[in-house]
């Protein structure tokens, strides 16, 4: 069992953080194909499960089928409403062999799409097909990349409970491999100028298609070089820079244009989901005060267990 909060060492286990992005590069195609666009490419996402990063279910000739990349038993799985179940290890093949035994598991369950193409977000995209070269693997680090996601994934979600706008549900998406929350205005936002590599810029202005204050976290990379929380907005509110949010310790990366929060301060407090509520609520109400936003109107007290929140009260408040 992996303590909650787990140590992360980004240089130390960056191979394997790279061979994981590449496996559920892999993975992700699926839903890219198999499912009807859902606004901001929310369809594209994985979900943070107990046990891995699950898709969402995709439709088969028969019924329905859903991928599992199994982060305790170092597994892929595939389940299907027909009572399939099936799978392989990961060990650290290859992409090109991934790719082939993924494909032959979705033939198994009746799923007929394919899932061939190359890397998105990235800068070297190589095909799947042609990527041969052996990748490292520990199941360990595994373990504990899942826990750290896990953790996060739970206050991700509570913080969403204090929002009655549009939000998107706490998601891991598979091209940046960060698992992200995002709040709406409701505005409409100006044309995404795009530009991300190897990623289509419809997609990319498809999905900022609307105002927005984003919260994630991701293990490393672009300018950081340790795991972290990120926050921002877009468009990007005059002033945003100045503003000083909570906890102390976080800061502004003017090249990401995103505040910053290291994940070891956050695991290393008396109160680590406290301190990253802290981030979130604070870099968020910097993003709606600037922005304008109607946060009356938008928000909510955070939920609590089993009581929906007394919509009367919040009225007369």
């Amino acid at each position: 069992m992996t303590e909650r909060w787990p140590k992360l060492d980004y240089e130390a286990d960056r191979p394997v953080i790279e061979s994981l992005h590449a496996y559920l590069q892999v993975m992700g195609k699926l839903p890219t194909r198999a499912l009807p666009w859902c606004n901001h490419s929310w369809h594209l996402a994985l979900r943070v499960v107990p046990r891995g990063f699950r898709s969402y279910p995709v439709f088969t000739a028969s019924g329905e089928a859903e991928v599992l990349f199994d982060c305790l038993s170092s597994k892929v799985m595939v389940e299907t409403s027909g009572g399939l179940v099936d799978g392989f290890d990961v060990t650290g093949q290859s992409v090109a062999h991934f790719f082939g035994q993924l494909s032959s598991l979705l033939d198994r369950a009746d799923v007929g799409t394919s899932v061939a193409g190359r890397p998105n977000e990235v800068e070297t995209a190589i095909p799947f097909r042609e990527d041969t070269t052996e990748r490292i693997w520990d199941p360990a680090v595994l373990a504990r990349i899942h826990r750290a996601f896990s953790d996060v994934n739970r206050v991700f979600e509570r913080f969403r409970t204090g929002f009655v706008g549009k939000s998107s549900p706490s998601h891991f998406f598979w091209g940046s491999l960060d698992l992200a929350v995002t709040r709406f205005s409701g505005r409409e936002a100006p044309l995404h100028p795009g530009g991300f590599p190897n990623l289509p810029d419809a997609v990319t202005r498809e999905a900022y298609s609307h105002e927005v204050a984003s919260a994630g976290f991701w293990l490393g990379g672009g300018g950081v070089d340790q795991a972290a929380f990120y926050a921002y907005g877009y468009p990007t509110p005059d002033g945003l820079a100045d503003i000083t949010v909570e906890p102390a310790g976080s800061y502004w990366q003017g090249e990401l244009g995103e505040f910053i929060l290291p994940y070891e301060q956050v695991r290393n407090s008396i109160d680590p989901e406290q301190e990253l509520m802290a981030f979130l609520e604070s870099t968020y109400a910097a993003v709606a005060d600037l922005g304008d936003w109607s946060r009356k109107a938008l928000e909510v007290p955070l939920g609590t267990f089993g009581k929906p929140y007394d919509v009367e009260a919040c009225r007369k408040g």
